[in-house]
Protein backbone atom coordinates (compact mmCIF):
# COMPACT_ATOMS: atom_id res chain seq x y z
CA UNK A 1 0.00 0.00 0.00
CA UNK A 2 2.85 2.34 0.87
CA UNK A 3 4.40 1.80 -2.56
CA UNK A 4 1.10 2.58 -4.28
CA UNK A 5 0.85 5.93 -2.49
CA UNK A 6 4.47 6.74 -3.36
CA UNK A 7 4.01 5.97 -7.06
CA UNK A 8 0.86 8.09 -7.33
CA UNK A 9 2.32 11.02 -5.38
CA UNK A 10 5.66 11.07 -7.21
CA UNK A 11 3.85 11.22 -10.55
CA UNK A 12 1.95 14.34 -9.49
CA UNK A 13 4.63 16.55 -7.92
CA UNK A 14 7.54 18.69 -9.14
CA UNK A 15 9.85 17.52 -6.32
CA UNK A 16 9.52 13.69 -6.26
CA UNK A 17 12.66 13.35 -4.11
CA UNK A 18 10.81 15.03 -1.21
CA UNK A 19 7.88 12.58 -1.18
CA UNK A 20 7.75 10.24 1.79
CA UNK A 21 5.13 8.00 3.37
CA UNK A 22 5.04 6.88 6.99
CA UNK A 23 2.83 4.04 8.13
CA UNK A 24 1.41 3.73 11.64
CA UNK A 25 -1.32 1.80 13.36
CA UNK A 26 -3.99 3.86 15.05
CA UNK A 27 -7.27 3.14 16.79
CA UNK A 28 -8.93 4.27 13.53
CA UNK A 29 -6.98 1.74 11.41
CA UNK A 30 -3.78 1.95 9.38
CA UNK A 31 -2.78 5.57 8.83
CA UNK A 32 -0.45 6.55 5.99
CA UNK A 33 1.07 10.01 6.40
CA UNK A 34 2.02 11.45 3.02
CA UNK A 35 4.61 14.21 3.23
CA UNK A 36 5.52 16.35 0.21
CA UNK A 37 7.47 19.53 -0.54
CA UNK A 38 5.63 22.70 0.53
CA UNK A 39 5.26 23.84 -3.09
CA UNK A 40 3.60 20.54 -4.08
CA UNK A 41 0.83 20.41 -1.48
CA UNK A 42 -1.65 22.05 -3.83
CA UNK A 43 -0.89 19.54 -6.57
CA UNK A 44 -1.56 16.63 -4.22
CA UNK A 45 -4.80 18.11 -2.90
CA UNK A 46 -6.10 19.43 -6.23
CA UNK A 47 -8.99 21.76 -6.87
CA UNK A 48 -11.61 21.31 -4.16
CA UNK A 49 -9.70 18.23 -2.96
CA UNK A 50 -10.49 16.11 -6.00
CA UNK A 51 -7.03 14.58 -6.43
CA UNK A 52 -6.72 13.80 -2.71
CA UNK A 53 -10.17 12.23 -2.71
CA UNK A 54 -9.33 10.13 -5.79
CA UNK A 55 -6.06 8.97 -4.21
CA UNK A 56 -7.88 7.99 -1.01
CA UNK A 57 -10.48 6.09 -3.06
CA UNK A 58 -7.81 4.11 -4.93
CA UNK A 59 -5.95 3.25 -1.70
CA UNK A 60 -9.16 2.28 0.09
CA UNK A 61 -10.18 0.05 -2.81
CA UNK A 62 -6.78 -1.64 -2.85
CA UNK A 63 -7.03 -2.28 0.90
CA UNK A 64 -10.31 -4.17 0.74
CA UNK A 65 -8.54 -7.52 0.94
CA UNK A 66 -6.75 -6.59 4.16
CA UNK A 67 -10.11 -5.95 5.89
CA UNK A 68 -8.64 -2.99 7.77
CA UNK A 69 -9.57 0.64 7.46
CA UNK A 70 -6.93 2.68 5.63
CA UNK A 71 -6.55 6.44 6.07
CA UNK A 72 -4.31 8.74 4.01
CA UNK A 73 -3.27 11.99 5.72
CA UNK A 74 -1.48 14.67 3.73
CA UNK A 75 1.20 16.57 5.63
CA UNK A 76 3.08 19.54 4.24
Amino acid sequence: MKELILVIAKALVDHPEDVSVKERDDDRGIVYELSVHAEDVGKIIGKQGRIAKAMRTVVTSAAVKSEKRVIVDIIS
